[in-house]
């Protein structure tokens, strides 16, 4: 055996050693590419951790197999004027500790989601007053009508606020943070697991909660989550059958995985959007040999970067045809309108006379940050990336970090510090106004300071702004979608944003598993059964 592959032999048995527990059908083990940091709901709107923790907190909302709305811990709610929502909370829920979930911790969560070091203040409006009216109703009273509020909460998890306050976890842990509070190593939710052990970054252990207020669809007792980053090994672990669940299985293993005796591939469409921006925001790049300027503010230069992209040589070389080049930064299951919109043509001619017009003929060096561990593919598109601007003279380093590193960099508090990058993102609130107000909203607006929470471009159009604000407040389903044609009108005039593609779903299930895909790919457990041993 060669050393490479007593090296790997060796990853596999340690990554294995970590996965396996007594042989039970009731335990399911699942590997996926990144890590488990922080057990804090509000450090870091991603969506794998936001389907890890929803296996021990709750919302008022959830969504269901097909993606709706419906009810979780409030029973019902309703709208006695345009501003004002009432919530009816669910009586006899208490937290894994024991205490009983009441109006306090709805109007605790609705503070800490609002407070520094969230990295979710955007799902309620920084103005909206949250009223308690009595122990089990509570009411959120808005400046302005607002017919999506609750599309937005499935991921606002309610924490119980005797607990935080006992723990001296009353604010939220930020995504940067360097020493871990209480709340990211413990959890007190009202789910349907509970965490028993939690080592960041390594295991963690979930039990079933014996006293969850729901009739449980599944039949595990225990799920033991380990991160798995290489894709060789997370592979080799499913087909071996030392884990049950995989994600994802990376494209040029789909047919085998889909052949083996062992496990199969559940595929379909993914809502996420994958996309490059360029920040527009500062006078002089953070990380550039341009001193003195920046080039991202120049609309020739973005559009030269814009077009030296070559989505289908990603798709076809990269993606291996398991993605849909988009020409939004909205995927068209959310927005009609779509077909409307073409993808402006790689043209890597016209990118190196843009270029030249705007002064940077010889191009010009940046850094790109990037994960290597989120998206499918993403260290490998990225680099792709760097090939196809080096053509038209523009130097990229490539910074590709586990998700844990590249959040914390970029997400910084204080500022947001990259220069050129790359992200995926699915509208927690499947609709096309979270992209408008959370990526490509004005940072900064005083009378919105949860605008713009993602924009990590700094891209700032008032105008486009103007319009995202009439989309919140209109009802009428045609006069909405021709606002939010407009949106993205400007903002493609403005060359704001470089979509890529919505990648494929593609999760290694063992054949003795039964598993629910959403198309926001959340792996969510409490669906999932599996046979006997």
């Amino acid at each position: 055996m060669s050393i490479g592959r007593s090296l790997y032999a060796a990853t596999l048995a340690g990554v294995l050693a970590l996965a396996v527990s007594p042989a039970s059908s009731q335990t399911l083990r699942y590997a996926n590419q990144g890590e488990l940091k922080s057990l804090d709901p509000y450090t870091l709107n991603e969506s794998t951790t936001s389907a890890h923790l929803g296996h021990v907190y709750e919302g008022l909302v959830a969504r269901g197999k097909d993606l709706k709305v419906i009810p979780a811990l409030a029973e019902s709610w309703e709208t006695p004027e345009p501003t004002r929502w009432r919530f009816h909370l669910r009586k006899g829920v208490k937290f894994h500790n024991g205490d009983p979930f009441t109006a306090d911790d709805v109007v605790f969560s609705a503070e800490r989601v609002r407070a520094k070091g969230s990295n979710f203040q955007s799902r309620i409006p920084a103005d909206a007053k949250v009223v308690k009216v009595d122990d089990y109703t509570v009411d959120f009273i808005l400046t302005s009508p607002n017919p999506i509020l609750t599309a937005l909460w499935a991921t606002w998890y309610i924490m119980d606020k005797k607990w935080a306050e006992a723990n001296d976890a009353v604010a939220p842990t930020p995504a940067a943070a360097t020493t871990p509070s209480y709340a990211s190593l413990h959890e007190n939710g009202t789910g349907p697991f509970m965490i028993e052990s939690h080592q960041p970054g390594v295991k963690t252990v979930f039990k079933v909660n014996p006293n969850w207020w729901r009739k449980p669809e599944h039949n595990l007792k225990e799920i033991i989550f380990t991160p798995i980053a290489n894709p060789a090994t997370r592979v080799a672990a499913l087909l071996s059958g030392e884990v049950d669940v995989i994600e994802p299985v990376p494209v040029q293993d789909i047919e085998r995985v889909k052949a083996s005796p062992n496990a199969t591939v559940l595929t379909g469409p993914e809502l996420r959007t994958i996309f490059v921006g360029m920040d527009q925001a500062r006078d002089e790049l953070l990380y550039s040999n341009v001193k003195g300027k920046n080039p991202f503010k120049d609309v020739r230069v973005r559009e030269a970067v814009y077009r030296a992209i070559d989505v289908d040589l990603i798709k076809n070389r990269v993606m291996r045809g398991l993605s849909t080049p988009s020409a939004l930064m909205v995927a068209p299951e959310i927005f009609a309108l779509s077909k409307d919109f073409t993808r402006p043509k790689f043209d890597p001619d016209a990118a190196k006379k843009l270029l030249a017009d705007a002064g940077y003929a010889d191009g010009f060096e940046v850094t790109m940050d990037c994960p290597n561990d989120r998206y499918v593919n993403d260290a490998a598109i990225c680099q792709a990336i760097v090939g196809m601007l080096a053509r038209i003279n523009i130097k990229v380093d490539l910074l590709a970090q586990p998700k844990a590193q590249y959040f914390a960099k970029v997400l910084k508090p204080g500022g947001y510090k990259t220069s050129l990058f790359m992200l995926g993102w699915t509208p927690d609130t499947l609709d096309s106004h979270n992209v408008l107000h959370d990526i490509m909203g004005c940072r900064d607006d005083p009378k919105d300071p949860n605008r713009g929470e993602a924009n990590l471009a700094g891209y700032c159009n008032k105008q486009f702004d103007e319009i995202a604000d009439k989309v919140l407040v209109e009802s009428d389903t045609a006069k909405r979608d021709q606002l939010i044609k407009q949106a993205f009108e400007i903002s493609m005039k403005d060359w704001a944003y470089i979509p890529l593609h919505q990648q494929a779903l593609a999760w290694g299930v063992s054949k003795k598993v039964k598993l629910t895909q959403r198309a926001d790919n959340m792996v969510m457990l409490y669906w999932a059964t599996k046979q006997d041993e």
